[in-house]
């Protein structure tokens, strides 16, 4: 097996909210996440270089041979085999950006510890294809190229389970049902795009899907469901209403009306009902939203932008989303009105006022929906989330910056 490790590159801090809790190879996009397409185009397991205090979640593993490379680009044909073609000690770069690179272990270590490896040998691949995730607004804007990808790479050679004659399928070639996975009364169209319906997961009566569209393991769309192309809702989610180009990473409920558009969702998120988002400005300008590298709002030189959600953040019922709004991870958000376009981590309010989510009840909200899911919420998810409390302590001006000591949840 080969031996892939992803290093978070300089643009990790332009992908936060998302990046607080998860190396960048964790974003999901498309069907899967960013590590699990490099595992299957390279036949490999893949670890992580990432931030000090993610290391004890994400740790990295090092082999004789390590191909190292980029998070934040995802894999395709011709980017593979020139990967596949490297020798000991070679590297691929595109425009001075790193790529990719073959390195034994000492040389590993020499780029651990920020020592010149002399005898790399670096090659550009200015004509090669790449995407890469750069921005937020990537991760919806290139979700409908990864869906088709991903699909072609998980349905290869492989035969859908049948597909109910209740249902009416444009496309029919397009559409492919995992084991398990019921769909019934639903209209699927999947002539501009695929459609991916993943292990025991359900599509509930009344649905109308437009491709592409991939649809995460255990996850249920409710009931008159209207959903449109580019969209990705990952495993063990619910999602009901309206939703256009949105990523739900996993673990996240929508299970409600309400519209979502051009949006991402990260993992133990919940949208109250009704919950809507804006994603076009009445004046049609390009939307501007909050940047953790600059600390401040840029322009995002989109026309069409939604809402960034970072992970176990939710909002109460009737909540209205402005254009680019990005809530950090451990919030909520309720309230009547629009809250602001950039809500801090662990920020508990809305329009009328805000408190600081306090870290214990935090850690106590983490370990009850960990639990529902069978999983644990243990020292390693609480030091990790009490490290980005002091991260983000800057950004709640409304406490002060005292450290707060890791609380051990008791279940």
């Amino acid at each position: 097996m080969t031996n892939i490790i992803l290093f978070d590159s300089e643009v990790r801090d332009q992908l936060l909210p998302f990046t607080f809790t998860r190396p960048i190879g964790e974003i999901r996009i498309g069907i899967l996440k960013i590590r699990e397409k490099w595992e299957k185009w390279l036949n490999g397991t893949a670890s992580y270089i990432t931030q000090d205090y993610l290391k004890d979640k994400f740790p990295v593993k090092v082999a004789a041979e390590n191909y190292v490379i980029n998070g934040s680009i995802l894999p395709n044909t011709p980017l593979c085999q020139l990967i596949n073609n490297l020798e000991l000690n070679e590297a691929l770069l595109s425009n001075g950006t790193f790529i990719a690179a073959k390195l034994d272990q000492i040389q590993f270590a020499h780029l651990m510890n920020d020592e010149e490896i002399e005898t790399l040998v670096g090659y550009e691949v200015e004509e090669t294809p790449l995407y890469r995730i750069e921005n937020l607004w990537d991760i919806f804007k290139l979700n409908g190229i990864a869906i088709e990808s991903d699909f072609k790479l998980l349905t290869r050679g492989r035969k859908s389970q049948p597909i109910s004659e209740t249902n009416r399928v444009l496309g029919r070639d397009q559409v492919f049902l995992e084991e398990g996975a019921i769909v019934e009364c639903t209209n699927l169209n999947a002539t501009a795009g695929p459609i991916y319906i993943g292990k025991n997961a359900e599509v509930m009566e009344g649905c109308s899907i437009r491709g592409s569209f991939s649809l995460g393991a255990h996850s249920t769309i409710k009931m008159s469901a209207a959903i449109y192309g580019g969209t990705t809702i990952g495993p063990h989610c619910k999602a009901g209403g309206e939703i256009k180009n949105v990523v739900m990473m996993g673990y996240s409920n929508k299970a409600h009306d309400g519209y979502l558009g051009n949006s991402v969702i990260g993992e133990w998120c919940n949208l109250g009902a009704d919950t809507n988002n804006s994603n076009l400005k009445n004046n049609y300008s390009n939307v501007k939203l909050w940047n953790y590298d600059v600390d401040n709002f840029v322009g995002s030189e989109e026309l069409f932008c939604g809402l960034f959600m970072g992970d176990h953040s939710k909002c109460g019922i009737n909540t209205m989303f402005n254009t680019g709004t990005v809530v950090g991870v451990h919030a909520n958000i309720f309230g009547a009105g629009f809250p602001k376009k950039h809500i801090p981590s662990f920020t508990w309010g809305g329009v009328e006022g805000n408190a600081t989510y306090l870290l214990d009840k935090a850690m106590e909200v983490g370990n009850k929906v960990y639990t529902r899911r069978s999983l644990a919420f243990d020292e390693i998810e609480q030091a990790l989330t009490n490290a980005i409390f002091q991260q983000t302590a800057k950004y709640r001006f409304w406490e002060d910056n005292t450290v707060k000591e890791p609380t051990i949840v008791k279940v």
